[in-house]
């Protein structure tokens, strides 16, 4: 296999301060002729590797999501107030890293950022098996659960990566897939967990973690070997700082929390609001893990399906109705709970997690999108074409990592706004109406600013 693509044009950065590995120099998605020759095949190869060091990455991240259900409280002391904590901390750091992931992309190279970021992902793995034993003291094990943060970084890198691979015309698809595919990792380390609890036991939380070690290794070695950097991708000066100053930047990262956020929040969170909202259902950890799997299920694999709807009709259209939805799914969430319904409850959430994984790819597609619009107007304005897709290309960069940071902190908000609901009520019925209100206010911002007639933004 070619270590690069042959150069017939210039480097559109200057390789000052990187050296070694696969970097191609020449890469231009938008012209058919080199799309269809090398870019395509190109493209999918290193979007397969990034799916699946992604789809690891994931998985560490919910590591507790499924480990707080091996904590019994007789044994382990842990309350659920306890146990929201440990899964809202990776949560929060996951959010962090997340910007300094997305611009080591520009600065070490996507190849080989991916190597860095799935070798890290043994850190937490291994710290977790150490530490998990009865008498652990809670301190120990928030600090080792915050290190499961760094999977939440993979997300973003991958994320920029890939959107530097892909033309226009297949962002939506190839954004939905790539995310869509690391999504998966949060129901698999579910389903795991499942087959542990089944099998095994509540006893033996570290065969979920044996299971991880060696598909780390691969995807770490994988990426090593068959992936590339691109130099159109790196050395993007102060492209932090001028998507800090975009509006756009703000309001996408708003959408996002109502869409990733509440993904992420929960499926989090989905098991321990039903062993706390139907307690007599759920009285054990593998009752709970049976069903905790089947929401971020549905939402990763309907994700792809948001970024092709998106390409189909327009992101923000779809955005803007995927907003109606989730609004009425977290209704009938709502009602259940008044009403004690556990089935009405959980087709409710249901609707949350596949409404939220539609939400996911669209507003993602309307990101490049909106630069894109914006390099349009800019050549309209005299800008060189070539001058006009470079900036466009760094400022979605930088907007998906940042975007994507400020949505991963909407699942810490989801954790916490339903950690207070149930210490304040004992039901999460406060949470689920804020969950309401948020999304309303999502579907008033996205018309406004992406659909209102006249807008020059509406075909985003």
């Amino acid at each position: 296999m070619a270590t690069a693509t042959p150069t017939t044009a210039p480097p559109t950065a200057p390789a000052t301060g990187r050296t070694g590995g696969r970097w191609i120099d020449d890469w231009r998605p938008e012209d058919p002729a080199f799309w269809n020759a090398t870019g395509r095949r190109v493209a999918r190869r290193n979007l397969f590797f990034s799916v699946f060091s992604e789809h690891i990455g994931f998985s560490i991240w919910s590591l507790w999501s499924v480990m707080v259900l091996f904590l019994p409280e007789p044994v382990f002391g842990i309350d659920p107030a306890g146990k929201f904590l440990l899964t809202t901390l990776p949560t929060a750091l996951g959010a962090f890293v997340r910007l300094p992931y997305t611009f080591a992309v520009a600065r070490f190279g996507g190849r080989n950022w991916t190597i860095v970021s799935a070798a890290l992902l043994l850190v937490p793995t291994i710290a977790t098996a150490v530490v998990l034993e009865p008498g652990v003291s809670f301190t120990t094990l928030l600090v080792v659960s915050c290190l499961a943060g760094v999977g939440g970084g993979n997300f973003a890198s991958s994320m920029t990566n890939i959107n530097a691979f892909y033309p226009q015309h297949l962002k939506g698809w190839a954004l939905g897939l790539n995310a869509g595919g690391g999504n998966l990792g949060v129901p698999v380390i579910q389903l795991i967990g499942l087959l542990v609890l089944a099998t095994a036991g509540a006893e033996h939380p570290r065969l979920v973690l044996l299971v991880y070690i060696p598909f780390i290794v691969v995807a770490a070695v994988g990426a090593a070997l068959l992936m590339d950097n691109l130099r159109t991708a790196s050395n993007q000066p102060r492209a932090i700082r001028d998507a800090l100053r975009e509006p756009h930047t703000w309001i996408m990262s708003l959408l996002y929390i109502g869409t990733f956020g509440s993904f992420i929040g929960f499926g989090f969170a989905f098991g321990q609001v039903l062993q706390n909202q139907f307690t007599q259902d759920f009285a054990t950890p593998l009752a709970a893990a049976s069903l905790t799997w089947l929401g971020p299920l549905l939402g990763s694999l309907i994700r792809p399906l948001g970024g092709s709807l998106a390409d189909r009709f327009g992101g923000a259209r779809i955005t803007s109705w995927n907003f109606v939805a989730m609004a009425v799914g977290a209704g009938v969430v709502l009602t259940a709970s008044r009403e004690e319904s556990l089935p009405l409850f959980l087709v409710g959430f249901v609707l949350l997690f596949v409404f939220s994984g539609i939400g996911n790819g669209s507003t993602y597609k309307m990101i490049p999108a909106i630069f894109r619009a914006k390099a349009m107007d800019e050549v309209a304005a005299g800008t060189e074409s070539a001058v006009a897709d470079r900036r466009a290309l760094r400022l979605s960069g930088a907007l998906i990592g940042i975007a994507g940071a400020v949505g991963a902190f909407g699942g810490v908000l989801v954790n916490l706004a339903l950690r207070q609901s149930f210490l304040s009520t004992g039901s999460g019925e406060g949470a689920y109406l804020a969950f309401i209100a948020f999304y309303a206010v999502c579907v008033a911002v996205t018309w406004a600013v992406y659909l209102r007639p006249g807008n020059r933004l509406a075909g985003v």
